[in-house]
């Protein structure tokens, strides 16, 4: 055994336990409690296994699923941006970025690298696997804020155009669950759920 790459590996894993103190803005089913982002990260790599063959293209499932479990260690660091808080989002890529190089700096240099690779092919939303993982990081609150009642959207007054702009590049990673979200949004503004500002952003 190489002493110092394994320390070096445990020192990564022990380090990475803090993604379960990363609150986000998305409660649990039931809405008890916020989920924190372990828990997202896990239930987005089990829902790619499960839904993957309604990605548009071919994917390589392992590397999709790694890609989901990795991707928010950064908050570690950056903490949860919410994704309609525009404030917050100016210095979003700066803080993540940042946060990587620490991060993943912790492992040893070849498993650093790959880790780092993998997260910076996510942010890019060029691959086949990048895309399907982000219709996963997009539907897996949609899912838990529409179970839930649309709490979370009320609670944060959400307007139809915030979604759809966040969920833009959504159907380039899956038509038919982007087809399923837009049923879902529909749906919560005829509940009075989601604001519908459709007709002010024409004017």
């Amino acid at each position: 055994m190489d002493r110092e790459r394994f320390e070096k590996q445990l020192n990564f894993i022990l380090e990475i336990d803090k993604e379960k103190q990363i609150l986000r803005q998305t409660h649990i089913r039931g809405y008890s409690r916020q989920e924190d982002d372990a828990e997202h990260a896990w239930h987005m790599a089990v829902m790619a296994f499960l839904l993957q063959e309604y990605s548009n293209e071919k994917i390589d499932i392992g590397r999709t699923m790694l890609m989901l479990l990795i991707h928010d260690l950064v908050e570690i660091d950056a903490g949860d941006t919410y994704a309609y808080d525009a404030e917050a989002n100016k210095t979003k890529d700066e803080r993540e970025h940042k946060a990587a190089e620490r991060i993943y700096g912790l492992l040893p240099e070849d498993q650093g690298k790959m880790l780092m690779d993998l997260w910076l092919e996510f942010e890019a939303y060029e691959t086949p696997e990048a895309r399907f993982a982000h219709v996963m990081d997009n539907f897996q609150p949609l899912l838990l804020n529409h179970e839930n009642d649309g709490k979370d959207w009320t609670r944060h007054n959400v307007r139809i155009s915030q979604p759809l702009k966040r969920n833009e590049k959504t159907t380039t990673g899956s038509e038919e669950i982007w087809s399923y979200m837009e049923e879902i949004l529909e749906q919560s503004i005829r509940d009075g759920k989601i604001i519908d500002d459709r007709e002010e952003k024409q004017e």
